[in-house]
């Protein structure tokens, strides 16, 4: 498998090891760990060419991070994110044509899926890089006169607990969309973004039926060495 974690700091930070030097941006609290999920997930895109070449992005919004993979398959960051104060994994019908005032608490929800994206227009903050567009769902640097909701403080503390906040796009910290993001996805790519309440399965079926295979298979050597 072409994708290596080891010494990007995901490893160190799944194992409790410090990081070895890397150019891959590790934002990540530390001693936050990275999930089995999203990293057989990461390998699997690699294996598999499933983001075709393309950048591809890892978002757990129940971790409230975000990886960054090059078309090669290596992490180029990790970083915490900010999420859709909403728990749920469809955008409800014509929000995306709503004024973000004019959502309602509940509706304010980050799709899960995977979705091929890229840069574009919008009506209100210019050029984004927009992950879902039918969704109006995009990635970018936390906006200014935020303080009320505080999202800095949200997006620095060391737990995800608190990165529920947006009406639904992701948020990063300047730094990480001006480091990692701007520069990756210049030319466009895949987003997966884990689901809230979801199976793995509904979300990326090819991902778990891989999965599963893998399972089936080990299980079955286990078997035959044991005879």
């Amino acid at each position: 498998m072409a994708l290596t974690l080891a010494g990007t700091g995901v490893a160190s930070a799944k194992n409790g090891t410090p990081p070895a030097p890397s150019s891959a941006v590790d934002e990540l609290p530390e001693g936050q760990s990275v999930s089995d999920t999203v990293i057989e997930l990461a390998g699997w895109v690699v294996a598999s060419k499933d983001s075709q070449g393309y950048p591809f992005a890892i978002m757990d919004k129940a971790a409230a991070q975000i990886l960054v993979f090059g078309g090669d398959g290596k992490l180029r960051g990790a970083a915490p994110a900010l999420f859709g104060s909403a728990k749920g994994d469809h955008i409800a019908p014509g929000v995306a044509g709503l004024a973000l005032r004019e959502i309602p608490g509940r509706d304010r929800t980050t799709p899960a899926g995977r979705f091929i994206g890229g840069f574009g227009p919008s009506i209100d903050a210019g050029r984004v890089l927009w992950v879902d567009y039918e969704s109006a769902v995009s990635i970018h640097p936390m906006p200014k006169g935020t303080s009320k909701e505080k999202r800095a403080e949200r997006l620095a503390s060391a737990t995800p607990d608190d990165n529920r906040v947006t009406h639904g796009c992701i948020n990063v910290s300047p730094v990480f969309y001006d480091e990692v993001v701007k520069s990756t996805f210049e030319k466009g790519g895949v987003f997966y973004v884990l689901p809230d309440k979801a199976s793995i399965a509904e979300t990326f079926p090819e991902f778990a039926q891989s999965r599963e295979s893998v399972a089936q298979n080990g299980e079955g050597e286990r078997h035959a060495g044991a005879k």
